[in-house]
Formats: C-alpha cells, structure tokens, sequence
C-alpha cells in the first residue's frame, strides 16, 4: 500500500508540473472537458483559439430583408485587404458584390454558396488578422444558418412501419374510399342494383367510373349469380356511397387540367422557387396597388418632327432613340411644373429639389428600374448613352445599388412590342409614371392653309399618366400631359449638345 501511495503521489506531482508549465489551470488540467483536451493536445503555447473577426449578411438597399449567396470570390486561407470582394450577394434589386472591410484571412466560410433567404445580420463567414493562423480560428456557437433545403433532422423521424396484416388493408380501403369518382349515371346503376363500386374498373379519366364501366360489372355480377346453382341467397343490403373525402390538406384530390385536351398526371406540378427580386416585385405591386388611389389619362402625341429630327442628326453620325426624346421631353416637363416632381412621405407631400428619370427595364430576373440622374440638364446624347449603358448593366446583374434607387419619376415603354397603349402601376413612393405605346399611322386632317383642309398621315403615339390621385389631381394631371406633348412634338425645345 505504501509503495501504490507513494507512486500515485509521484506521478500526480509529474501532471500538476506539466499543467504548470503549459499555462492550464489545475482544474482544467485534471478535468476531461473538450476544451482542455484540444488545448493540450496542440501543445504547451498552440492551442488557445484565434479571436475572430465576423463577417455578416449586410443591408446592401434601403428594402432588403434578406440575401442569396451567389458565389464567394474567397477561398478559405486567402488574404483579404479592405475594399476586396468577397461573395455575390443577390439582394431584393439585383446581384451585388460585397466587399471587405477590413484586412485579415478568410478563416471560415460559415453560409455556402447557394443558399436563400438569409436574414440581415447573419453571420456569414469569419476573419482572422494578418499574421494569425487561420486553422485555429474560434468559431462562435451560433454558427447554424437556416436554409431553405435542410436535411431532414431526428426530431422529425419517419413513421414506423407496422407489421400487422390488416394494417395495409384497412389503409388500401381508406384511400380508395377517398379517391373514388363515379359519373352520375354509373351511381344510378350501382346504388339500384346494390353494387360495390371498388369492384368496378375505372376507365374514365382521372379515375372516373363511367356508365359502361358500370355495365360491366353488372353484366360479370349477372354471369357469376347464374353460372352455377346455389342457394338462396338473401338479398344484398342498401350500399350508400358517400361523397369523396376531401384530403386534410383542403386541396383536391385531382388538380384541373391546365392545357386543354393534354390531361397530366393527377397531383404533379413543378414548383419554381421565387428569386429575392421576384419577391420584392410582389410585395411592391400590392402595395402600389392596395394604397396608392392610381388616376390615369391618356394623350395623342404626334411624332412626325422627331422622325425628321432623327434623319437630321443621323446623317451627322449622331443616334437617338424615340425614347431618348421621350426621357427628355419628360425631365424638362417636370423642370416646368415641380408640383408633378413630388412624393409621398409618411407626413404628407414631399417637394423634390432634384429630376431623376427611372426607366423600367426586363431582366430575366424581373423589373428594374435604373435611374438617369439629372436628366434635365442632360443632352440627347448622354441620356442615350447612359440608358444604353444602365439597362445592360440591369439585365447582366451588375447594377449598383446608387444606379436603381432614389428616383423621382418613373417611364415605361411597351411600344417596341407592339402594345399600343397600357397603363402602368406606379413605383411607390413616386407620385406618377408614364406609360408609352407604339407609334402608328393615322389620317387626320392638317391645319387650316389656304387651300383648304387638307388629308395627311401622322405618326400617333398613346402615352397613359398614372399618377397618385393624393399628389396630383385631374386637372394637374392633364396640364402636365399637354405640357409633355408640346415638348414632345416640339424637339428643338431640347437641345443637342
């Protein structure tokens, strides 16, 4: 016993040293915890954890809730200087790239790419300083980001299965009790005769048991009574068939047929996720239309000096769009009348001090609307190479947040596909936006000249005001269309630097 005594003693002394030296408390040298195995198992000065520096999903708009990650620029172990990208973060308006802002290694990725809906302030990915090592970084215990496809956990096991016998019938019964259809004329002749429907072949579509199907099993229950002498038989009790029960779901058992005389298969669909963009549209739209009263007027704008106009400049290598000139005549409209350049703010009308143009552009993603700012003191040439400019940038992702938000007046064209006039849903919290249809050609009689009225062709197009009935009224509405009309047919109003 002595000498156990004096070994355990002795090796308990050897244990209390090292602990000393490797800077591990007594308590913690001695425990079994995790965290003091993996501090010493990497030695006596390598195992405590790097600090991190966090990464998490930012606001990159003024409306954004939530982002997708489309692609990290970043590997785990690269060097990041301030002002790098990062990832691709699709926001409610486009795809943008988000930058760091500080200097360090990327240590962890925490949220992979392609992941949706990931709320604002999430942690995303950490950091380390320069000179750290980055394998020891300390991640922090939230570290798990609700996705939208996540595995299956053990708090939702699957159901058992049973083995009893009448288990599977009992169910095969229930569910054909709920998916049984019969033709009015086939429940006629089951209920006279006191026939079993789940006996009868459906032929109909979509699992209907039809008038010849219920002949049929007529007939085969005819040839079964007469075939061999028996006897008596006592005489079939009533059978009532109850109506198709609904499934818990509420919906039905078989979905209408979407494209005529091409039945699918009952209950398939394909469910197509919505893209953050897809969504803000959504919820927009209803609020534009739910809280806006919209006010809508219509105009005829004669468009014959633009084309001349246009031919003009041509020949001197200078082109512009029909709706070049629409953008301007619509900036220099609102220069003219700044009770139309206003908005909608929680207290009440809000006067705006600047002319910023937004135009609507489809995208595969959806609507977007960049912005032409300052489009009043703006030349034909730079309004035309800035629109250029802003809807590729709109259809290739690549907008930045400053080029689509802030606008003041909002313009929409249809014209080049063949719409002829439409109305447009105005871009909250602006006060109005102008829809514009396709040119066409019409007969109308020239002004008066002394030899009479005289029959020429015109070049029509219909624009449509949709404004906030709040901010602008009928009549302002009108002046503003009259206003833009004559600024429209009038083009050496608008000057061509």
């Amino acid at each position: 016993y002595k000498v156990w005594w004096f070994n355990s003693m002795f090796f308990r002394s050897i244990r209390l040293f090292m602990c000393l030296r490797s800077g591990v408390s007594l308590s913690s040298g001695f425990s079994g915890s995790p965290t003091s195995r993996a501090a010493s198992s990497s030695g006596f000065n390598g195992g405590l954890r790097v600090a991190p520096l966090e990464v998490q999903m930012p606001a990159l708009s003024p409306t954004m809730e939530e982002g997708n990650i489309v692609k990290w620029l970043k590997k785990e172990g690269d060097e990041v200087a301030a002002g790098d990208a990062l990832c691709e973060i699709e926001t409610d308006k486009a795809v943008v790239v988000m930058e760091s802002n500080e200097d360090g290694i990327l240590a962890k990725i925490l949220v992979q790419e392609g992941s949706r809906g990931v709320r604002l302030g999430t942690l995303i990915a950490l950091m380390v300083s320069e000179g750290e090592d980055w394998t020891r970084v300390e991640i922090p215990a939230l570290e798990a980001v609700t996705l939208t496809t996540a595995p299956p956990t053990a708090a939702d096991p699957a159901p058992p299965l049973t083995t009893t016998p009448s288990a599977p019938k009992q169910s095969v019964s229930a569910n054909r009790c709920c998916l049984l259809r019969l033709s009015p004329a086939a429940r006629h002749i089951l209920d006279t005769h006191g026939l079993d429907p789940h006996l009868a072949k459906a032929t109909g579509p979509r699992g209907l048991i039809t008038k010849e199907d219920a002949l049929k099993l007529l007939n085969q229950s005819g040839e079964r009574l007469s075939a061999p002498p028996a006897a008596a038989v006592a005489p079939p009790a009533p059978f009532s068939v109850s109506p198709p029960i609904a499934p818990s779901t509420g919906r039905p058992t078989f979905p209408a047929l979407s494209v005529p005389g091409k039945p699918g298969m009952p209950g398939t669909f394909t469910e197509i996720p919505a893209s953050n963009v897809r969504r803000v549209i959504a919820q927009r739209l209803t609020q534009s239309k739910s809280t806006i009263p919209h006010a809508y007027a219509s105009v005829d704008c004669d468009l014959g000096p633009i084309m001349k106009l246009r031919k003009q400049l041509a020949t001197e290598d200078i082109k512009v769009s029909v709706n070049d000139f629409i953008i301007k005549a619509a900036a220099v409209s609102l220069r003219e009348m700044p009770e139309v350049n206003v908005m909608w703010s929680g207290d009440g009308l809000q006067a705006l001090d600047y002319i910023h143009i937004s135009i609507a552009v489809a995208t595969p993603r959806g609507l977007i609307t960049p912005i032409i700012k300052d489009a009043a003191n703006k030349g034909l040439q730079e309004i035309a190479a800035t629109a250029k400019a802003l809807a590729q940038k709109a259809r290739d992702g690549k907008l930045l947040p400053e080029e689509y938000q802030g606008g003041s007046f909002s313009i929409s064209n249809l014209g080049m596909f063949g719409i002829s006039e439409f109305s447009a849903v105005i871009n909250p919290p602006q006060a109005c936006i102008l829809a514009v249809g396709g040119t066409r050609a019409e007969l109308r009689l020239a002004p008066q000249n002394p030899d009479g009225p005289v029959l020429c062709t015109q070049q029509l197009m219909t624009v449509t005001l949709s404004s906030d009935g709040r901010l602008v009224d009928d009549e302002l509405a009108s002046r503003f269309l009259e206003k833009f009309r004559t600024n429209l047919e009038q083009p050496q109003r608008v000057s061509v630097p």
